[in-house]
This record gives structure tokens, sequence and C-alpha cells, in this order.
């Protein structure tokens, strides 16, 4: 399989290469039914990305965060299952990345070894049905009963829930706002947490979402990460990575199917000439390898500055909403350029554009993203 341009070190693009064919078998069946496939998981385990950020001294490979964002890269440019790759990701991110970092010795002792390995699937539990993007404002509520919390409430909207064995909850423990929110680890099957089944969307598909219900759910004190009321730094952490992985992946994919349009456009031809000779098309082409080098630049620039602990508050906003939206720009085009088999399911280009809408809403719209950036700029 050739390096798309730009790729990352040859070491870290070709992690995911020898996986790919297992990654991308039965992808129209399992996208139709919205199975997240067990076997596939196995793959992705088998491969070692999983391990990719974490620390040696449990089990991981110690790579810096632009390696890990280059890694990703290069999973979303081999493997076509974006679902997959985004519950990757959220594997990556949602539980191992914030108890790596805020984790007591136990609890990093006790999980890190099956979250790095795959063994156990993990989700972070954050949005609400009647918050969404207003995680300050949460109303699950933990209270706190001796050496316990109690916790009552739910989320939605959850990535892996349904397959998931261990979860970190955001709560409230004291007022709405910054201070107010505490992180708590619960396993599944854990009394008084209920999860609903799969959720059925438009795209995204293999990677199932799901509800939790929360009822007298009783949480030991010793399975909070972080401190109580620091629940705003653990979620700040993890939303600059969350952002960084997810649209890594999305960069992979958007270089592939950049290359793929240029390739069908050559050879594709109408009136005896290659589609891609006409201004027509040459120039969606041409916007979309704009695009696509666009988001490069804006992912490799914010990765480094957060790798370099400067406030990227601003690029990160502007990063998210540049990516997701030329994301869906370019799988349009592609529809468009590949005409009939654009639309039919067996060339999955049409998979691409239902999986490149998620993208615009999931880690904060890019309404609240405009937002952000509007505040940071003092309007």
């Amino acid at each position: 399989m050739p390096r798309p341009p730009n790729a990352p070190p040859d070491d870290l693009f070709t992690l995911m290469t020898p996986w790919a064919e297992r990654l991308n078998t039965d992808l129209d069946a399992l996208d139709r039914e919205a199975v997240f496939s067990h076997e596939k998981w196995s793959a992705v385990r088998e491969s070692g990305i999983l391990r990719t950020p974490f620390d040696t001294e449990h089990g991981g490979h110690g790579r810096s965060l632009t390696d890990t964002m280059r890694v990703l890269e290069g999973l979303g440019y081999v493997s076509r299952d974006s679902g997959l790759s985004f519950s990757t990701s959220t594997q990556m991110v949602s539980v191992g990345v914030p108890l790596q970092r805020f984790g007591s010795a136990e609890l990093k002792g006790r999980h890190l070894p099956g979250i790095l390995s795959g063994e156990t699937i993990t989700a972070h539990a954050i949005t609400e049905e009647s918050g969404g993007s207003d995680a300050m404002n949460t109303a699950t509520t933990a209270v706190r009963d001796g050496d316990h919390y109690v916790v009552d409430g739910g989320k939605m909207f959850i990535t892996n829930a349904p397959v998931a064995g261990l979860f970190l909850l955001y709560v409230r423990t004291g007022d709405p706002g910054p201070f107010g929110l505490t992180c708590l680890l619960v396993e599944a099957g854990t009394p008084g947490l209920t999860v609903g089944p799969a959720m059925d969307k438009i795209g995204l598909r293999t990677s199932p979402i799901g509800t939790l219900d929360f009822r007298g759910l009783r949480v030991p004190v010793a399975q909070r990460v972080g401190k109580e009321g620091a629940g705003f730094l653990v979620l700040d952490y993890v939303m600059k990575r969350e952002v960084l992985f997810a649209f890594s992946i999305t960069l992979g994919e958007m270089t592939r199917r950049l290359e793929e349009t240029i390739a069908f456009a050559g050879k594709r031809e109408q009136f005896g000439k290659p589609i891609g000779s006409y201004q027509a098309v040459s120039h969606k082409i041409a916007n979309m390898s704009i695009e696509v080098e666009t988001a490069r630049k804006w992912l490799r620039d914010t990765g480094a500055k957060v790798e370099e602990r400067q406030d990227a508050s601003l690029d990160l906003a502007s990063t998210k909403t540049v990516v997701s939206e030329a994301n869906v720009r370019t799988a349009l085009d592609a529809v468009q350029i590949h005409g009939g088999r654009g639309v039919l399911t067996a060339h999955g280009v049409e998979r691409d554009l239902r999986n490149s809408v998620a993208g615009t809403i999931y880690s904060g719209t890019s309404e609240i993203q405009r937002n952000r950036i509007a505040a940071l700029l003092g309007l």
C-alpha cells in the first residue's frame, strides 16, 4: 500500500497496514446492520495501536502526543471502517488518558493493563439528554455517603456504551459550574447502572452509542479520578486529546478519499476524455486538496502547541471546526465526482459522506466552536 503525500514516518504510518485486510472485511454488511465487530476489534488489539500514547511502565509504547496523532492518521488512511476507528480513538482517550494523568496508583495498576490491551473496552459518560454541549451544568448528581458516592441521573449518546466494560462518569458533586464536576470510574454490571441498547444512526454505524441510567448507583470514593470538584480539569485535558485523536483519523480518511478521487477522475472517460480534464471536475479536486492540506496544517500545528503546553484553546476550536467541515465538503465533492457510483453503497463513497456528518456534532458542535472562538476573541 503506497504512503499518502506528506505521510508520517514509515514506522508510524505502517503500523496499521498489516491489519488493513482484517479491518476492511465485510464492511458493507456490518455498516448496514450497525454491528460492532469483535473480530475486527481483535485486529485493533493485536496491532498494538491502543498502547501508543501510554507510559511504558503500564505496557504502553510511550509515544508523544504528535506521534500518536500520526499513528491515528495512518489508521484513518488504512481502515475504511470509520466507526471502528472512532471507537478506537474513544478507547484511547475516554478512560485510559485521564486515568494515566489523574488516577491513583491503585486504579492505574488495576485498569490500565486491560485498557491498553483492549481487553476492557471503555467509554466516558459526559453528554446528557437535556444538557448537550453544556457539560458545566451536568444534572447527574453524586452525593457523598461515607466512603461511597450515590449517583442518580443519566447520560445520552455515549460512544462504546453498549460494549464497554468500564466507564468514566462526569457527575455533579457541587454547584453548577466548572468546580462542581467530579469523575468516577464504574465497571459495567455494577448494581444501579443500566446500559441501554445500541441506538441507530446515520453514520459511524459500526461504533455503537447508547444511554446510561443511574439509580442509587454506589461508587467507592477510591474510584474517583482526580480530586472532588476537579472534573473540569479532567474534561479539559481529555477533550483536547479527543479532538486531536479523532480528527487525525479524519485526516487520514480525507487523504485516502482525495487519492482515490484523483485516480477515478483520471480513468473515467466522458465524451472521449478523462473527466479530470474538465475544469468543473478538476477544480473540485483542487479544492479537496486544499481542504486536506489545510486540515493537516491545523492538526499538526495545534498538536505541537498542546504538546508544548501552550494555550491552544483558540487553535483547538478552530481545528475542530476546520477539519470536521472540510470532511463533509470533500466527501460531498467525492460523491459528485463519482456520479452514479457515488450514491451506490457498494462503492463506499456515500458511506464516507454519512460518516462525515457526525464530526460537526460530536466533541462540541460547529456552532459551539464558533461561540468559543468568538468569546476568545473578546466578542
